[in-house]
């Protein structure tokens, strides 16, 4: 029995040195990068480190900025960030005596990351740029996250199609009664600054005063002006020039009516085509706006001036051809009783001598002769009135013409109409 007892212990001995020399076999071969990163991923450390002040740095020492379009119709801004993030976690660090490696590449899902947003962003998107993240030995993490956000931005449109404005991109992250994360900014570069119709001139950090967790990327915008004055500004410059143009044609025939008509209605139609290309209403409303408005006012008032000039010189005036028109019948049914009244008076005198007849007949002849050259007369005094009142309107017209676009081309171009941008910020 005791035998038994003490062989039993022997092996039992044994295996409990081979299991220690086994552990410790283990123990030295696992220094790898990868157990290394499996001890760290164990940990399981995914709440934001804690320090005594409750506020954990994150430096942001580079950050790439592009603007990826302006929604003029929805006065948004849509932008593309990229951002490199470095902050410590020292309850991740280890020594490198026993894992002599400065840095290991851990999953992104692993440990806690900091997260940030667009203030004033009405979607802001933010995606990881890789799965994996880089950790020093010391605790440092060094990793790069992408945000795509959709900004509601009033960009002042006043100026169209000459518009430039500044609209503030404001990135921040979590923090809540003085714990959370603070961002220290470092560098900022502009790539890709023109796309579509706008061009991004500058971008610069700045900060609200005596708000630290209050910092914005300032983009100044211009749009390119060549394309929407074109397409837009140039089309009614060059219709109204149209109508200048028409009143060499002459007043009378309806060559002139016709063709300020066609006017008219063209332009009317430019509007309705180009309606959805006109940038949205807000604040500062395109005064492109009004300025399609006072040419449809130059036409329209120019044309039912052609349509009254008309009528002075055929008639003498609108009213004198209603008249002539109603008391037209009357004068008919004059003639026709003194028509009468002759035939009765023929029938009933005796016949006249051929010398009193021919008389009579060259009276009526010499009679209509003179009522054809007074009408000839009075007609060519309405033409020479209506001339003259054409002349007067059309350097009126002209002057006054040349005058609003000057002026409306010098307001769209110098004048400044100020918007809000910090509004979402109270």
């Amino acid at each position: 029995m005791l035998r038994f007892l003490t062989k039993s212990l022997w092996r039992a001995a044994l295996l409990l040195s081979l299991l220690t020399v086994g552990c410790e076999s283990a123990e030295s071969a696992c220094r790898t990068r990868r157990c290394l990163a499996q001890m760290l991923i164990d940990k399981e450390y995914l709440s934001q480190p804690q320090n005594e002040s409750c506020l954990q740095l994150i430096r942001v020492p580079f950050m790439e900025y592009q603007t990826l379009s302006v929604d003029t119709k929805n006065l948004r801004l849509i932008s593309r960030l990229q951002a490199s993030l470095v902050w410590i976690d020292e309850e991740l660090a280890w020594d490198t005596s026993v894992y002599p490696f400065d840095e290991v590449v851990l999953p992104v899902s692993k440990i806690w990351t900091p997260e940030l947003h667009v203030t004033n962003g009405i979607i802001t998107n933010m995606k990881h740029s890789s799965h994996d993240l880089l950790l020093s030995s010391n605790g440092t993490v060094r990793h790069t996250v992408t945000i795509n956000a959709e900004i509601g931005c009033e960009v002042n449109m006043f100026n169209y199609p000459f518009a430039a404005d500044s609209c503030p991109v404001a990135i921040q992250a979590w923090t809540a009664e003085g714990c959370g994360t603070e961002l220290l900014l470092g560098d900022l570069k502009n790539v890709g600054d023109s796309h579509g119709d706008w061009q991004t001139e500058h971008v610069f950090y700045a900060r609200i005063i005596n708000r630290n967790d209050r910092s914005y990327i300032m983009v100044q915008l211009r749009i390119k002006y060549l394309n929407p004055f074109i397409t837009l500004f140039l089309p009614s410059i060059l219709i109204v020039l149209a109508d200048v143009i028409s009143f060499a044609l002459p007043l009378g025939g309806g060559e002139r009516n016709c063709f300020k008509v066609t006017l008219v209605l063209s332009f009317t139609m430019f509007l309705i085509i180009l309606n959805n290309e006109i940038p949205g209403d807000g604040h500062c409303s395109p005064i492109i706006r009004t300025h399609f408005c006072i040419c449809l006012v130059f036409l329209v008032f120019s044309m039912l001036v052609s349509m009254v000039l008309t009528g002075i010189a055929t008639e003498g005036s609108i009213l004198s051809l209603c008249c002539t028109k109603r008391s037209a019948p009357k004068r008919t049914a004059n003639e026709e009783e003194k028509a009468d009244e002759e035939t009765k008076a023929d029938i009933s005198v005796v016949p006249l001598d051929t010398s009193e007849e021919h008389t009579r007949m060259l009276r009526k002849v010499v009679n209509f002769l003179e009522d054809l050259g007074a009408q000839q007369l009075k007609r060519e005094r309405y033409q020479k009135i209506a001339k003259r009142i054409d002349e007067i309107f059309f350097w009126l017209y002209l002057i006054f013409g040349s005058m609003y676009f000057l002026a409306m081309t010098y307001v769209m171009v110098h004048y400044t109409c100020s918007v809000n941008h910090f509004d979402f910020w109270y």
